[in-house]
């Protein structure tokens, strides 16, 4: 798994959000934006997450933030999701793992001694060119939105 890092101009990617609708990187240009990863929708660490992220939102978009999360997970799962906990950010549903593979999250984990294939839990911060500005390798799910403001 070779991960992007700061510095790092992301790629062109498209994909589809928990309606359906394709959403292109390109379609942030000019605008700061925090793409998240995790592991599975409506899961509890994922939740936690995601909520602390929604109850920020508005303390997020005026620092200027966009917010994009991502999984591997079906349309209908993500929709499911963000409509059960009122999330107002979109959800992309990456389950060909294009925009997975371009950040390099997805590679081996160990959960109760076993090893599988899976997405790492990671946050990038880019800027209004699409370069990385920063990475949080070690999500606090609880209070995820202070590691990005400070």
């Amino acid at each position: 798994m070779t991960m992007l890092k700061v510095g790092d101009k992301v790629p062109e990617f498209v994909s589809k959000d928990e309606e359906g609708n394709t959403i292109r990187l390109s379609d942030y240009k000019g605008k700061k934006l925090i793409i998240f990863f995790y592991p599975r929708a409506s899961t509890p660490g994922c939740t936690l997450e995601a909520c602390n992220l929604r109850d920020n939102y508005e303390e997020l978009r005026t620092q200027g933030f966009e917010l994009l999360g991502v999984s591997a997970d079906s349309s209908k799962k993500q929709y499911n999701f963000k409509k059960k906990y009122k999330f107002q950010f979109p959800l992309l549903a990456d389950e060909d793992h294009t925009v997975i593979n371009i950040f390099g999250v997805w590679g081996p984990k160990k959960f109760m001694g076993k090893t599988f294939d899976g997405i790492h839990r990671k946050t990038f911060v880019l800027d209004g060119n699409q370069t990385i500005e920063k990475v949080i390798e070690k999500v606090n799910t609880t209070d995820h939105a202070s590691q990005l403001l400070e």
